[in-house]
């Protein structure tokens, strides 16, 4: 087993990170390679990437082979923000009127850039693209406009220390399980004498902490956002969810990692110290290197049904006049393309975007030599993403805040969930 192909990140937000026939490009009306601009010279794309390390390394050797086949288009990949501070500055940008061609911006704060009018309509693009996966499609896509390429793609799934398992005799789960039994899976791992807790879950209260409970609220039939806009749709349904974050938590097998971006809950994972971690297949590198024998499953579901979270992050297009557009178009057609995808995907750790990209050898080859990877790829069937609503950063801050409280036992489902529908019901009547 060697999965060192992929980047070693401590968390996904820190990993930030052919085939033949016609290329996305070239099926674009108005995007076929553009070899110079009005003026006669090349045409400059100015991209924030938000990448670091390998994901840097693997985008630079693709726009090298971009430039190669496109000489009248030069990207570049400036910005220096990572992909953290990405909306911010982009907001800040512009405010100013002076702003890239082409950003990395998260999935959850799409809809917040594209008010902007400066943000290009991007349909007819995405609509001649690979056939992306229906979570990616979603999470590009405000009021009925494709607003961004996709970028990434992940998925949440369960990985599962067969050591421990073995040494409790705790029978390994399998798909259609539920929270019930994880909770009672977590309780059985755990060995307080020897500091072994049966899973974790972040409590920063931030977005790692929040999008782990969506699917419970999903699952049973709520939504982020309810019926006509004004207020959460999952009043009922979280206060469930919440029961299962309490039960963990009185039964003092859940490890809150007070770190953001869940880093000592993977280092505890990592020295055998943890059972169970609901994470995505950005981990996997980190889990291989530390020797943790490992298997992976499904998440578990309130009805048995198959349920998961997908979070795809995207780039964003900025109109800075028709002929930095028309090359910008130009290069994220080809960056989608499945032959150019799978070397995304294989090098910095996204799914595919596309079952295209999936059927390809490389991947084949990726999904082969990496326990444990076919899970994630499979939930992407029945997997969710978050709203596109410019509201939902102050509805996720609502609900990462009653997270931590039942977590940490400083209120009950019921009180915290009343408090996160006060805070997250006033930000959605606000008109934007």
């Amino acid at each position: 087993m060697d999965v060192r192909g992929w980047s070693v990140p401590l968390n996904r937000r820190g990993f930030l990170r052919g085939a033949g026939g016609l290329t996305l490009g070239a099926a674009v009306a108005g995007c076929a390679p553009a070899s110079t601009g009005s003026t006669g010279g090349p045409v400059t794309v100015e991209v924030w990437h938000g990448q670091t390390d390998t994901g840097k390394k693997v985008l630079e050797a693709l726009v090298a082979d971009f430039h190669r086949i496109h000489p009248g288009i030069r990207i570049d990949l400036g910005g220096g923000v990572i992909a953290d501070a990405m909306s911010q500055k982009i907001t800040a940008a512009l405010a100013s009127g002076s702003y890239p061609d082409i950003a990395y911006v998260f999935g959850s704060d799409l809809a917040s850039v594209a008010r902007s009018p400066q943000v290009v309509d991007v349909t007819d693009l995405v609509d001649a693209g690979p056939g992306f996966w229906v979570p990616a499609r979603e999470a590009v896509t405000v009021n009925g406009r494709v607003r961004a390429v996709p970028a990434l793609l992940d998925s949440l799934a369960v990985v599962c220390n067969k050591a421990l398992f073995e040494k409790t005799g705790t029978p390994l789960p399998t798909a259609g399980w539920t929270w019930a039994e994880f909770v009672d899976t977590a309780r059985n791992l755990t060995d307080a004498s020897s500091g072994t807790f049966g899973t974790g879950w972040p409590g920063t209260g931030d977005e790692d902490t929040v999008w782990r409970l969506w699917p419970m609220v999903w699952d049973l039939g709520g939504d982020v956002i309810g019926e006509g806009g004004r207020g959460i749709g999952f009043a009922e349904q979280g206060v469930r969810a919440l029961d299962v974050v309490r039960d963990l938590a009185a039964a003092k097998c859940v490890y809150v990692d007070p770190k953001p971006g869940g880093e000592q809950m993977y280092q505890a994972f990592g020295g055998g110290n943890l059972g169970m971690v609901v994470t995505g297949p950005w981990q996997l590198p980190d889990i291989a290197d530390a020797g943790i024998d490992y298997t992976i499953v499904p998440l578990p579901s309130f009805t048995r049904r198959p349920m998961t979270i997908s979070g795809p992050d995207t780039w964003t297009l900025f109109d800075n006049g028709q002929d930095r557009v028309r090359a910008a178009r130009t290069f994220l057609s080809w960056l989608a393309d499945p032959a150019q995808d799978v070397r995304w995907d294989v090098g910095a750790g996204s799914l595919p975007l596309s079952r295209r990209t999936q059927e390809l050898p490389a991947w084949q080859e990726k999904t082969a030599e990496t326990p444990g990877l076919p899970v994630f790829v499979d939930a992407l069937e029945h997997a969710r993403v978050r709203p596109v609503h410019p509201a939902y950063p102050q509805v996720s801050a609502a609900l990462g805040t009653a997270i931590v409280a039942v977590l940490l036992g400083e209120a009950t489902p019921a009180d915290a969930l009343r408090e996160c529908a006060k805070a997250a019901d006033a930000a959605l009547i606000i008109p934007r």
